[in-house]
């Protein structure tokens, strides 16, 4: 497992799904932990996880879309060595279906909070010429999918800034890069599936767009996220790595 000892990492949205994942498997490979998340229940469960499993975490309330939330969580942090933006909202519907406030709200937590935090953040990272940032964006970001205008629109944006911040910043030894996940098991996703009359057929058919034949689980993304953030791929900026089971294959 590549190291991330003597590392300190803030992981947002990572009360569950693929954030807690991440926050799981970095403090499992030695880095300490800054679990991040509006709801402090979620967020306090992934650091007991996590201490009960040997590793270092803290939990630290946060509304990524509050700009000035997260220039005073940076002020009382300093210097991170990794930064995972992970927060992120969805809505269903075409863009007649989607009202300018549904737009307004995706973009608040999708768009600015990847902003808000970065902006916060990058200024001790290029002064020490060091740091990794992950964005979870989305096959949403680089392709379309049905029914789905707002979130593809914000995650579009968030491979568009991810490949800016890289052109603008690594040069001066920070790293930038985005995961860009299929459908994915998370807890989300199987309540979802419960709501329908047979969960094994909803499954299928969720899954068929990945050649794989399933979805992908929180552990492989963070897996994924583990190695943008090791020193291991410090060759690696402005990518876009997509872990969508094959999903893109065909379009």
């Amino acid at each position: 497992m590549f190291s991330l000892g003597g590392k300190k990492a803030l992981v947002t949205g990572a009360g569950s799904g693929i954030g807690r994942a991440i926050a799981q498997r970095f403090a499992q490979a030695g880095a300490r932990v800054v679990v991040a998340d509006i709801a402090e229940t979620g967020g306090r469960e992934t650091v007991a996880l996590i201490a009960a499993a040997g590793g270092a975490a803290e939990f630290a309330a946060l509304d990524v879309s509050e700009e000035a939330a997260a220039a005073e969580l940076a002020a009382r942090l300093g210097r991170l060595d990794v930064l995972v933006n992970n927060a992120g909202i969805g809505h269903v519907g075409t863009i007649l279906q989607t009202a300018a406030a549904d737009l307004d709200r995706l973009y608040r937590v999708n768009v600015r909070g990847v902003f808000n935090v970065t902006k916060a953040f990058l200024p001790a990272m290029l002064a020490a010429r060091r740091g990794s940032v992950v964005n979870i964006a989305s096959i949403g970001g680089v392709l379309a999918v049905r029914d789905r205008l707002a979130y593809v629109t914000t995650k579009f944006a968030v491979v568009g800034l991810t490949k800016q911040l890289a052109l603008d910043h690594s040069a001066e030894g920070v790293r930038f890069n985005c995961i860009c996940p299929g459908r994915v098991e998370t807890p989300f996703v199987q309540a979802r599936l419960r709501e329908y009359p047979d969960p094994a057929q909803a499954y299928r058919e969720m899954s068929a767009t990945q050649l794989i034949g399933r979805m992908g689980r929180p552990e492989e993304i963070a897996a994924a996220a583990h190695y943008l953030a090791s020193d291991e791929a410090e060759l690696v900026t402005g990518s876009c790595l997509l872990a969508d089971g094959g999903w893109s294959v065909g379009k």
